[in-house]
């Protein structure tokens, strides 16, 4: 059966990536423990602005950011449907939403893919 992947790119300011960190691993492990196959987070290091778009371009990048590019992977878009659901009541979440969180949520985007290739 083919995974299911949830893909995400955020703006986060460089001096709030330790603190980006601490709550990207706190909801990794909530979505883990829901039944997430894998949990990823990654900071942008070799992206550089296109001719007509780009990872800095599609989040309006500014000065002191960088972009982080994370992805969720599930059993099947059932499955992950299952998972956030339960994930968006666990008490855990909904706790880190109530505090100012260390990027622009405004200019952060995301989506819900089928696998179309996947190889080991």
């Amino acid at each position: 059966m083919a995974r299911y992947v949830d893909g995400f790119v955020v703006p986060v300011t460089r001096r709030k990536l330790a603190a980006y960190r601490s709550i990207a691993r706190k909801a990794g492990r909530v979505w883990l423990e829901h039944g997430a196959l894998e949990y990823k987070e990654c900071v942008a290091d070799d992206v550089k602005p296109g001719k007509y778009t780009s990872f800095p371009q599609s989040v309006k990048l500014k000065p002191g950011e960088v972009v982080v590019f994370s992805w969720i992977i599930y059993k099947s878009r059932r499955a992950r449907d299952r998972v956030n659901a339960k994930v968006m009541k666990d008490p855990r979440l909904a706790a880190m939403m109530t505090k100012k969180m260390p990027f622009d949520g405004k200019r952060m985007f995301w989506g819900g893919f089928r696998t179309l290739v996947d190889m080991p």
